[in-house]
């Protein structure tokens, strides 16, 4: 099998097994072994008799008779991963093994073994440069597994569905993916392929599974925004692929759903949209809770529902590609609206527009897709419709009996009345113009606008909100001027709400006014939170107060988020930076969006933590609680702070002097984070993810009583070593010697007396003997000096 590396070669030789058992060509017991040549290969006489077996004394250390792993595979599959680092002489008894079917133990001269084994090997290099023409003229077979970037995104597609049904099965629970964190996974660029596409999905579902059991969430739901950066990118990047999209996924569809007891996803219908149930709920709520009478309220939500309306057809217009109407509703519904249409010309005696067309059948469809959930359709002027247009409103009940009969449910009269409105608004040709108010965020950094924004504009499906990015490079006039510029070329005429963080940001509104003679507000300390809550507000119509005033409320619940939830959602990340300024939060804030513009990391591991020096607080108090919760990699600050953790001086940072460096500090943490998944992909007789946990243990216990912290360089060392030592103790494997042990040991003796101690764990859950020779070698990570 050839291919790149995480193609998914071994994936592909364990679907061979279990086919060959499938078809009876192989029983159920019937064994499947994997071996990498490369965990050898540099110790040919070890490889030959891991494969083969050893005979005792056939070397140093051969102790035992020991059995190979072609004994092992008898009746099933051996599976050789990077075959091509199999020496010559491997290669020379394996094609004998081939011809005859029978083989040697190393160290055996006389008796000769027989097995029936299926032999597959895997390689990411040509076989013709690395392989004998002997042993590769016996292969009767090559398959060349494509890499990722090769495949159809149908082909990629059905990878994830199954990948996800996978982390489904295993959390034993339905796992939500949003289509938005669908169309991510179909594009982003997955550069080591079906490996770690594999991996980013385990890791994605197992942030959502933290989630859900800490009951941020009610269920196992992934959503875009809580992507990491480099899988959201993909969202950006294969707008050409959104018919095949449309296709595999649906229009309409919110989450694909994903289930152990299901081949395929399900898919949940997208209700996020605001109509206009969701408008008269809200509206009601709102009118109710500032103590309005009954008459108050029916008089402003006539208002609102007509000018709702008025709106509602302007903007279906603007949006929908009315070509592809039919992606979008289902067959049936289009044929009722067909009906109704046809039914409402011939008793109108006139013809209704195409905008009338298609705004009610969106219309048609949401409130039928309400009932479907058996939610409630409220209209609350429907006396005032029936009374002001009874000839339209008696049409519209004939409207809804075409509905029922046509899909056997029962439309409540409320439901009339908004049909009503859509027959006058196309009698009165209303010509409405967008006045919207314009949402548009400014912030420090290369990217912190636009990434709230685009957050805010995929969760709400369409783009309301306008980000423009403020380096710190850059002086406040050129930002104004893009600004200025931005609303010239836009044709901007109505209510403008800026969302700032800060600075002379907050001025911008004025000078706005002055030069172009539009009505602003200005909210400053932007989070992600306003964006969203203020173009949801646009969205619906609402005026530039009701906007400014509802999304000035976001500051309220932030707090009492905060303040409940702080020590959760600490609790998330295992790193963080932290940024110290002394003019506030807002500058440090400043310097997180710098740093998160410049630095590449996983939002679900690292976070920066802004913070204010300032003379009535502990600033090593505060370090000291964050240190509590995640591992503080770095500090940037101006101020000489006695600090064991590396500091980079503002300047250095700002003119990207310490990027490489900080980069580099990252790198090297999230490395060690996610050596569970690096072990498991090297181990081969035991768990490597249960193994990490268990070495973490070790080294927290020693460094505790030693009373020491271990550079992260040295912990990957570490890991990686004791990892490797405690499979090859559990295959039976030689113990390496360790030279001068007992001196090394005498020298060392307190170390040695801790090592020793801490490793019994070790020893009693993976029932191995842990010799004095591997103690020492476990040593000379913790002892400083050696390593001079």
């Amino acid at each position: 099998i050839l291919g790149e590396t995480g193609v998914g070669k071994s994936m592909f030789a364990s679907i061979l097994h279990k086919y060959a058992v499938e078809m009876n060509k192989m029983t159920v017991e019937s064994p499947f072994i994997v071996f990498n040549c490369a965990d050898y290969s540099n110790n040919p006489q070890l490889l030959i008799g891991q494969l083969f077996g050893t005979k005792k004394g056939a070397y140093t250390g051969a102790d035992t008779d020991k059995i190979g792993l072609i004994e092992k595979a008898n009746g099933g599959i051996l599976f050789l991963d990077e075959v091509h680092r199999l020496p010559p002489e491997g290669q020379e008894m394996f094609f004998s093994f081939m011809d005859r079917g029978t083989f040697r133990r190393l160290g055996e001269t006389e008796l000769e073994r027989k097995a029936n084994v299926l032999i597959i090997s895997a390689t990411t290099e040509p076989p013709e440069s690395f392989l004998l023409k002997t042993f590769t003229r016996r292969i009767p077979m090559v398959i060349h597994i494509k890499g990722l970037s090769e495949r159809s995104i149908e082909e990629r597609f059905h990878l994830i569905e199954l990948f996800l049904r996978e982390e489904s099965t295993r959390l034993d629970r339905e796992i939500l993916l949003s289509v938005n964190s669908m169309r991510a996974l179909l594009s982003y660029n997955c550069i080591n392929n079906i490996g770690q596409l594999k991996t980013d999905i385990q890791l994605i579902c197992a942030k959502a599974y933290a989630d859900f059991v800490s009951n941020k969430k009610d269920c196992i739901k992934i959503s875009s925004n809580e992507l990491p950066k480099y899988i959201r990118e993909g969202l950006y990047k294969e707008t050409e692929h959104r018919q095949i999209w449309n296709r595999l996924i649906g229009i309409n569809t919110r989450y694909c759903i994903f289930s152990k007891s299901e081949k395929r996803a399900l898919f949940q219908e997208d209700n996020t949209s605001v109509n206009i149930y969701d408008m008269i709920d809200m509206r009601t709520h709102e009118l109710k809770s500032k103590g309005l009478n009954l008459l108050e309220l029916e008089i402003q939500m006539d208002k609102d529902i007509e000018d709702y309306f008025a709106k509602y057809i302007y903007s279906v217009n603007k949006r929908i590609d009315t070509s592809n109407l039919q992606n979008i509703i289902e067959p049936e519904i289009l044929l009722i609206v067909d009906q109704i249409v046809s039914f409402s010309e011939e008793r109108l005696k006139r013809t209704l527009s195409n905008k009338i067309y298609y705004s009610m059948a969106i219309h048609i469809a949401s409130s039928i897709n309400r009932l479907r959930q058996n939610k409630k359709i409220i209209n609350p002027n429907i006396n005032k419709i029936r009374q002001k247009y009874s000839d339209e409103f008696n049409l519209a009940i004939d409207c809804l009996n075409i509905i029922e009969r046509m899909l056997d449910i029962t439309m409540p009269i409320d439901e009339a009345g908004f049909l009503t409105l859509f027959l006058i608004y196309d009698e009165e040709n209303v010509v409405i113009k967008d006045e919207s108010v314009r949402i548009i965020v400014i912030a420090h950094g290369n990217s912190s606008a636009t990434s709230m924004v685009d957050v805010a504009n995929n969760l709400l499906g369409a783009k309301y909100a306008f980000g423009i990015n403020a380096p710190l490079d850059e002086k406040p006039q050129q930002i104004l001027a893009h600004l200025i510029d931005y609303i010239e070329n836009s044709h901007v005429k109505s209510d403008i709400l800026f969302l700032v963080d800060m600075g002379s940001l907050t001025t911008f509104a004025q000078e706005i006014e002055k030069k172009m003679n539009i009505r602003t507000k200005t909210i400053p300390l932007v989070s992600t939170l306003h964006v969203i809550e203020a173009a949801r507000k646009a969205m619906i119509g609402y005026s530039l107060e009701e906007i400014y005033r509802e999304t000035l409320n976001v500051n309220t619940f932030l707090h009492n988020e905060i303040t409940r939830d702080k020590s959760e959602i600490e609790r998330i990340y295992n790193l963080s930076i932290v940024t110290i300024c002394t003019t506030g939060e807002g500058s440090a804030m400043a310097i997180k969006n710098f740093l998160e513009g410049h630095l590449q990391f996983d939002t679900t591991i690292l976070q920066i933590i802004p913070i204010n020096l300032n003379p009535n607080s502990n600033i090593f108090a505060k370090l000291k609680n964050i240190s509590k919760e995640s591992k503080i990699v770095c500090v940037v600050t101006s101020f000489k702070l006695d600090l064991e953790i590396p500091k980079f001086d503002l300047d250095e940072v700002l003119s990207l002097r310490a990027l490489k460096a900080i980069q580099n500090i990252i790198d090297l943490e999230t490395t060690y984070i996610k050596m569970g998944e690096t072990l498991k992909n090297q181990l081969l007789n035991v768990d490597g993810r249960e193994v990490f946990k268990s070495i973490r243990e070790l080294i927290f216990r020693i460094e505790e009583e030693l009373n020491l912290k271990t550079d992260t360089n040295i912990l990957i060392g570490i890991t990686l070593h004791i990892g490797c030592m405690i499979d090859r103790l559990i295959a039976g494997n030689t113990v390496i010697c360790f030279e001068d042990k007992k001196e090394y040991i005498e020298k060392n003796l307190e170390l040695y007396k801790v090592v020793k101690k801490s490793c019994e764990s070790l020893s009693e859950k993976y029932s191995i003997n842990i010799s004095e020779d591997e103690i020492c070698f476990i040593m000379v990570f913790f002892n400083a000096k050696d390593y001079y």
